[in-house]
């Protein structure tokens, strides 16, 4: 059966109007790089790297260190593409891949600070958000990943990772990271209905086009 990508004008989303709003402060610094031949992969495992140091301050308690240090690294997470693309690096390399198995990693790391911090604390309720929280984050990912191998697209949703680390940002500044996780917790499976939701209208669509063929072919070929 032939896959059905989603018609009409791509819809805006929260990641894309943060890339235009960031744009100024990241050309410069992402022309700089380019002149000197960085290697957008390094970035890459630098981002990731980070996220041990973010994991060690929450563990400890630290959170408004840590979201303030997340809030500082949080260039590096769109420095490694733009640089990708100003080096003209074709799309969908090991590069990609690389970033996106990283991103996985550097979520579990993240989230690694909590569950930790929570299991010191002998807070089980926390524990379990926690849980629940990195799940559905990991599968939002995978979700995306795994509809677009199949040829469907499902950039869709109210939780995609650029939405999930503002909210953990926020809550962690202001100390107040059971929020962050209880709304991750909610959001990130309801983000993961949204794509699952996507990715069925994608495939009914295809298969409504397919039938329709067939049903005009059909008297075609009995004709012959």
């Amino acid at each position: 059966m032939s896959q059905a990508k989603s018609g009409g004008p791509e819809k805006v989303t929260f990641t894309d109007r943060m890339r235009v709003v960031t744009r100024p402060l990241i050309d410069p610094v992402v022309t700089f790089l380019a002149k000197y031949k960085i290697s957008p992969d390094i970035l890459t495992v630098l981002g990731m790297l980070f996220h041990f140091l973010f994991a060690w301050l929450i563990a400890t308690g630290e959170f408004t260190w840590a979201g303030v240090a997340m809030l500082l690294m949080a260039p590096l997470d769109a420095l490694d593409g733009s640089l990708a693309r100003k080096l003209g690096r074709k799309q969908g390399g090991f590069g990609a891949y690389l970033d996106s198995v990283l991103d996985r990693l550097a979520e579990v790391i993240l989230f690694g600070g909590f569950i930790y911090y929570y299991y010191a604390q002998g807070n089980d309720l926390m524990l379990a958000v926690a849980y629940v929280a990195i799940s559905g984050s990991l599968l939002v990912s995978y979700s995306r990943g795994k509809a677009e191998s199949l040829g469907y697209e499902a950039k869709v949703g109210i939780g995609s990772r650029v939405e999930r680390y503002f909210l953990m940002i926020l809550f962690l500044i202001i100390r107040q990271p059971q929020i962050a996780l209880g709304i991750l917790a909610v959001i990130t499976y309801i983000t993961v209905g949204q794509r699952m939701y996507a990715v069925w209208q994608q495939w009914i669509t295809a298969l409504r086009e397919e039938e329709a063929e067939a049903a005009r072919v059909a008297p075609e070929a009995e004709q012959q």
